[in-house]
């Protein structure tokens, strides 16, 4: 088993292995003499059990709550519904919030344990590859808002995160694949070894993957926790992506509206002259090389207009991240008038 420790304001421990599930009441040994375990309706079934039955084993006492599936579900009706069932359950400050699911419920059940009682203990236990490369990890929780996406949330660290690769075989190959487009972006972000490594399948090396995307990203929000600096760059191709979620209703997923945001911006960095032709080459090839889009159907102008609701905006400007080179990205900041052009650079080239 692999650990990774992270010194944020809390610090806390992402454990990586195969088949530590079934260790969990071992390992999370603090957990207060409660655990309300939060999942959906996909996951619960397969694994909720085993985790129940091993936290029943250390003493604590099991609740759980189950979710519909999906982004529909990251909304302020199920996130007071969670903070009345942990009130009825009458859950204390010293008990924790598990979730075991993919981002939908690792946002939604972080943002539940971050408000109820001012801040409870908190576990995630991540099901999807993206979830375990990087929703689980630096502390955002979040709803979406009907003007946009995670409008309303707290950053709140983590106790724990427990990664049991094995649970991520039984994903479907979509949702296997949402997750390899955040894992594309921290090669781009940070790293052109790692990216090139990628060029091997994920599931040959899973465990590796994982762990350098964790490594990436703690090391990025230890220096900057609450996004005011460099954790910005860890939005490449999110901006355009949150907008594509968005204009359709949520129906295209957060991995294949992300691909196709880094796909988008980075032509355009290539007709802005901020990286060259082969950077952009690279990157649309390792997106096909796994199943992912590199372009949508939306036109400019509703994209330019959807990243108005985006949570990173500031004032007139939005902040954009722009690969330099594969391993390395730069924050711009684009005038709210100029944004529709730069998404029409992006668009235009097929």
């Amino acid at each position: 088993m692999n650990t990774i420790t992270v010194n944020a304001s809390k610090m806390y421990e992402i454990k990586i292995g195969s088949g530590i599930l079934d260790d969990a009441g071992g390992i999370l040994h603090k957990l207060g003499s409660t655990a309300a375990i939060i999942t959906d309706d996909i996951v619960g079934p397969l694994y909720a059990e085993r985790l129940e039955h091993s936290l029943s084993h250390s003493r604590t006492r099991v609740v759980k709550y189950v979710i519909p599936h999906g982004e529909a579900s990251k909304n302020a009706e199920q996130f007071l519904s969670i903070i009345n069932f942990l009130a009825n359950e009458k859950l204390t400050r010293t008990d924790t919030v598990i979730a075991l699911g993919g981002g939908v419920v690792g946002d939604l059940a972080g943002f539940s344990a971050a408000v109820y009682m001012r801040g409870i203990g908190f576990v995630q236990i991540p099901t999807t590859l993206l979830a375990a490369v990087d929703s689980s990890v630096g502390g955002k929780t979040a709803i979406n808002l009907s003007a946009g996406k995670n409008l309303a949330g707290v950053f709140y660290q983590p106790d724990m995160v427990l990664c049991d690769v094995a649970l991520l075989s039984t994903l479907k190959p979509e949702v296997f694949r949402d997750g390899c487009a955040e894992v594309i972006k921290y090669g781009v972000i940070a790293s052109a070894d790692f990216f090139k490594s990628l060029e091997a399948p994920m599931d040959t090396h899973l465990k590796e993957v994982i762990a350098r995307c964790v490594e990436i990203k703690r090391d990025i929000v230890m220096e900057d926790e609450l996004e005011k600096g460099v954790r910005k760059l860890l939005n490449f191709g999110h901006t355009i992506g949150h907008a594509i979620e968005l204009l359709s209703d949520y129906k295209i997923s957060h991995g294949n509206a992300v691909a196709a945001g880094m796909a988008i911006i980075t032509r355009a960095a290539a007709r802005m002259k901020i990286c060259d032709s082969s950077c952009k080459q690279s990157l649309l090839q390792m997106l096909k090389h796994y199943n992912l889009p590199v372009n949508t159907t939306f036109d400019s102008a509703s994209i330019a207009h959807a990243c108005l609701a985006d949570k990173k905006r500031d004032g007139g400007k939005v902040t954009m991240v722009f690969p330099e080179r594969i391993g390395k990205c730069i924050l711009e900041e684009i005038k709210v008038e100029g944004l529709e052009n730069v998404i029409k650079l992006g668009l235009e080239e097929n």
